[in-house]
């Protein structure tokens, strides 16, 4: 088949691609057949044209392709533009063309002279002149798109225009000079901003960027409006409008087999999200056909993640709600000629296919069964008369065809599992291919958006819908998202929890949405993460650290602030007496007075991190050390250590230092953070966990290690830390929490750890809720349980 394409002037590279095409290569071979060209070969202008046909040609100009390429090889259509119109006419009409109006729309036997372009040109120049002599050449290039629309050009040589329109761009302007250079703009010297301009400037900064605008940009932007798509009866399409009121109709459809992961918070964002733009509603439907699978728990926490990224569904509905008005369709059908009854084996049917060489297709023995024994056998599956895997019902479609969904897909299978809601009424039910496109027709979906691996069901799902005389919707494609470092699939997310590699399918370390939430992930950061991306036809793998970046974004602008020590060294201060007391204000977040505030005791003892102190000192490290100044975080003056105690085995157990609280202020080179210690004051709070998640895999592709993805599992993913200490001011951001959200969802309870990382409350934290309310929060929590979400950003003086 490569000497064929090469032969109508492709090259051998464009050829071998194209081979490779599934689709394409069988399209091409037919137009070259009609041509009568697969031997003689022509010349490379008409073959290109030829090519051009095959690719883009739709749908419904395929009926009259014979036509188009008569009119090549008769010389009729000259141009790739020619073509295209050739093919958009041809769309919506029916046998037979009349010829002048084909002729009219695809501008055959249009001649356009050279005198014609130079006039249409000369003129364009002349009405623009003003325009054109001040801008001079940066006006070229749009003017050589505005001319090639003009309509006296519409079927001009595109060269031939060009080059008249540079032409006289030369003529009037003479050759390009220091003027058509680009110029770097100069920066201009700025006056210092008062106040109120820090202000507005600073509020232009945090103002929420608007991202459903994705949703009337790119290829989103040329779907159809509803009404828009053609329908094989007219009547059906008034139906659907008026069912509707011609409102957008979309639809999240999960099988609800397994808890829902990050890629599917992009499906979610783009069919709720795309509704909602267009003022239309979002069904969520549970594609429930596979009973052996599904599981009350998945249903359920499908629906609450669906709500718990901010999108409620216009109704909940599942394909079994339609098991009898699919049946009937089935039998309808059969009743056609279009479906059969097939008892090959899986083995046999992959054979007919091809097999695993890619060899022949070839028809079964069963495809040309009687239309009457078909509905007997059909008859007989539906009243269990069949076993297992013993018969099937499949779709007598195309097994010409280039595109394997279109190679008898099989429609109803045997199945004896009792379905969670049906029971065991039936014993028969639908695949995915039978079922998907009709319940978007009962549905009455505008708009079927799904990921690019079904691209290749976009004709089988039109072929069925056309078959049986349904509402056709139109499916569009968008690129699913692959985030690094993390494993998407079912199967393999199901050896990790059955083998205890994780702790369930919520664990913070995967990429479940039920994990990322625990993990305490903000809603709000997932879908501006997703629709940032954009939603084009390309598939996208995004490393792990941009997710992380907009996390901490988000957290970085709501988190409020509290001090944590992971590794608490306790420091005395020599010069203040025991019963000392101070209370520091400390805000919940700094510069925003609007997030509040609480305080804090400060004493004569309290608690640093050991990160926080080094015995040997250094000109570029900046925090404690012996000898040594350093400011407290809210505390008005620095400490310095005058003594290290030590234990028996020389680690240091404790630090004396001096409160330079006399004398002229200095302002120490660094702060750190500590917790006091005032047990009447209930100061420090002993945290019991505190759960430090690293990435659960070594490389950003864990299916390449060698051995598969179990053996690329990092050991270290989990680091428990027990006996940290945070500030009192955890108990009146807890109580704060609680007055919101009356104590759910425990993940909402977030925070940054000053210098330490962002943090939230674990489901295993036990918290007397009625307790906070009256007050007593201290003894309202009896067991304080907290992971980190995602680290501080790296800073490069962070070892100082």
């Amino acid at each position: 088949m490569e000497a064929v394409f090469v032969k109508i002037g492709l090259s051998e590279q464009k050829a071998k691609d194209t081979v490779k095409n599934k689709k394409l290569a069988p399209l091409l071979e037919a137009v070259i057949d009609e041509a009568n060209v697969r031997d003689s070969g022509c010349d490379k202008d008409q073959g290109n044209l030829l090519y051009q046909l095959a690719s883009t040609i739709t749908k419904d100009a395929l009926p009259h392709r014979a036509y188009i390429v008569n009119s090549i090889m008769a010389g009729d259509l000259k141009t790739a533009d020619q073509v295209s119109a050739a093919i958009k006419y041809l769309e919506d009409v029916q046998e037979p063309i009349n010829k002048e109006e084909f002729n009219a729309a695809a501008g055959v036997g249009v001649v356009v002279t050279p005198e014609q372009i130079k006039d249409a040109v000369a003129k364009y120049i002349e009405s623009n002149k003003e325009n054109i002599v001040n801008n001079r050449y940066r006006l070229l290039g749009p003017s050589l798109a505005t001319t090639r629309k003009l309509p006296e050009l519409r079927w001009a040589d595109g060269v031939s225009v060009k080059n008249e329109v540079e032409a006289q761009f030369l003529a009037l302007l003479g050759p390009k000079d220091e003027r058509d250079a680009p110029q770097k703009k100069k920066k201009e010297k700025k006056e210092p901003a008062n106040k109120q301009q820090q202000q507005q400037k600073k509020k232009e900064e945090t103002k929420e960027v608007d991202l459903s605008k994705i949703f009337f940009e790119g290829e989103l932007a040329k779907l159809h409006k509803p009404g828009g798509n053609k329908q094989i009866k007219p009547e059906l399409m008034e139906q659907h409008l008026k069912a509707t009121g011609g409102k957008v109709y979309t639809r999240f459809p999960p099988e609800p087999n397994g808890y829902l992961h990050i890629g599917h918070a992009k499906a979610i964002n783009v069919n709720f999200g795309y509704a909602k733009a267009h003022n239309g509603v979002c069904y969520l439907r549970y594609d429930d056909t596979n009973p052996e699978a599904e599981e009350e728990k998945y249903f359920l926490s499908i629906l609450e993640t669906v709500k718990w990224l901010g999108f409620e569904p216009f109704k909940i509905t599942y394909s079994s709600d339609y098991f009898h008005e699919l049946y009937d369709l089935a039998v309808k059908l059969i009743k056609k000629g279009l479906a059969y009854t097939c008892q090959c084996t899986g083995e046999e049917i992959h054979a007919h296919r091809g097999g695993d060489n890619g060899g022949a297709r070839t028809a079964c023995v069963h495809r040309d069964r009687p239309i009457e024994e078909t509905l007997e056998q059909f008859q007989k599956m539906k009243e269990g008369r069949y076993k297992e895997g013993e018969i099937t019902l499949r779709m007598k479609m195309d097994l010409e065809s280039g595109n394997p969904q279109f190679w008898d897909l099989i429609a109803y299978r045997v199945l004896f599992t009792p379905h969670h809601r049906t029971g065991s009424e039936w014993c028969i039910y639908p695949t995915y291919d039978f079922t998907h496109c009709l319940v978007d027709s009962f549905e009455n979906i505008s708009h079927s958006l799904c990921t690019t691996e079904f691209r290749q069901s976009r004709e089988s799902y039109y072929w069925l819908c056309d078959a049986v005389e349904v509402y056709k919707p139109v499916q569009w494609e968008y690129g699913r998202l692959n985030v690094t470092g993390t494993i998407m699939s079912k199967r393999k997310i199901l050896k990790l929890v059955n083998n205890n590699y994780v702790h369930g399918w919520d664990d913070p370390r995967m990429y479940t949405l039920v994990g990322i939430r625990r993990r305490g992930v903000p809603p709000e950061a997932i879908n501006s993460f997703v629709l940032e991306l954009g939603v084009t036809t390309a598939k996208s793998t995004i490393d792990v650290l941009r997710f992380d970046s907009k996390v901490r974004d988000y957290l970085d602008k709501t988190a409020p602030r509290t001090m944590v020590v992971m590794d608490p060294i306790k420091v005395t201060i020599e010069n203040l007496p025991d019963d000392y007391l101070e209370w520091v204000q400390v805000p919940n977040m700094p510069r925003k007075p609007e997030f509040g505030e609480y305080k804090l005791p400060f004493t004569n003892t309290f608690y640093i991190d050991s990160s926080d102190f080094r015995e040997v000192d250094s000109k570029d490290y900046y925090r404690l050390a012996p000898g040594k100044s350093v400011g407290l975080l809210h505390v008005p003056r620095p400490v310095k250590c005058v003594q290290v105690k030590k234990d028996a085995n020389g680690k240091v157990t404790e630090l004396v230092c001096h409160y330079e609280n006399e004398g002229e202020f200095k302002k120490p080179k660094t702060y750190i953070h500590w917790v006091g210690e005032a047990p009447a004051h209930g100061s420090p709070v002993k945290l019991d966990e505190v759960r430090l998640y690293e990435p659960l895999f070594k490389h950003s592709n864990p299916d390449d290690a060698e051995g598969g993805f179990l053996n690329d599992i990092n050991p270290d993913s989990l680091q428990v830390v027990k006996g940290a200490l945070a500030t009192v001011g955890i108990y009146s951001q807890i109580e704060d929490w609680v007055k919101k959200t009356e104590g759910q969802n425990k993940e909402s309870m977030r925070w940054q750890f000053v210098r330490t990382g962002y943090f939230c409350l674990d489901y295993d934290t036990e918290l007397d809720v009625a307790k906070v309310v009256a007050g007593n929060t201290k003894d309202a929590i009896s067991r304080l349980v907290v992971n980190r979400t995602v680290t501080l950003r790296e800073d490069a003086g962070k070892s100082s």
